[in-house]
């Protein structure tokens, strides 16, 4: 298996601050918003996004983390032990920002926003992945998108913004 990087430290560093700052200057009103990341990819990032309205609007935004496993159509559906979701507040009337590392078919998401709507109905769900890498299967489009990316359909990609060196990698299953 050839692993490849594809954006390094210094590439996935940039294109994490524009991803947080284009969410940060968005109208969504924080003091109304919870932020949900769809485990595993779209937990780090939840956290530096929680991070970041804390310092900047001194908001303590409530977050939570989303297994859609169970709700997935597809091979992937296979729930592991240690998941769970984790949604230890009221989501009716909030505004959702769900997070997630890389986009592809849609599928993921669509399960996530089922999962959702079990615990309630929020205000309204806007949808920020780090890497899209296209492929989309369902008629999903993110609101906030940190990079675009062509990947075949067999092509991984892998995301670490938490690790000292950050990168965005590519392999072939």
């Amino acid at each position: 298996m050839k692993k490849e990087i594809i954006f390094d430290d210094k590439e996935t560093g940039l294109i994490l601050d524009n991803f947080i700052k284009d969410i940060l200057n968005s109208k969504i009103n924080f003091n109304n918003a919870a932020i949900i990341g769809i485990k595993s990819g779209g937990v780090p990032l939840a956290g530096l996004i929680r991070k970041a309205v804390s310092e900047r609007f001194n908001i303590d935004c409530k977050i939570g983390y989303v297994d859609m496993t169970l709700y997935r159509d597809d091979p992937f559906s296979v729930k592991k032990s240690g998941d769970a979701t984790e949604l230890a507040f009221d989501i009716n009337d909030k505004e959702i920002i769900l997070i997630d590392d890389v986009i592809n078919s849609g599928r993921t998401v669509r399960a996530s926003i089922d999962e959702i709507f079990d615990f309630g109905r929020p205000e309204k769900i806007k949808l920020a992945v780090f890497i899209d890498k296209g492929g989309r299967e369902l008629p999903i489009c993110p609101d906030f998108t940190g990079k675009k990316i062509r990947a075949g359909k067999k092509e991984i990609i892998n995301v670490d913004v938490l690790s000292k060196k950050k990168f965005v990698e590519k392999y072939e299953l």
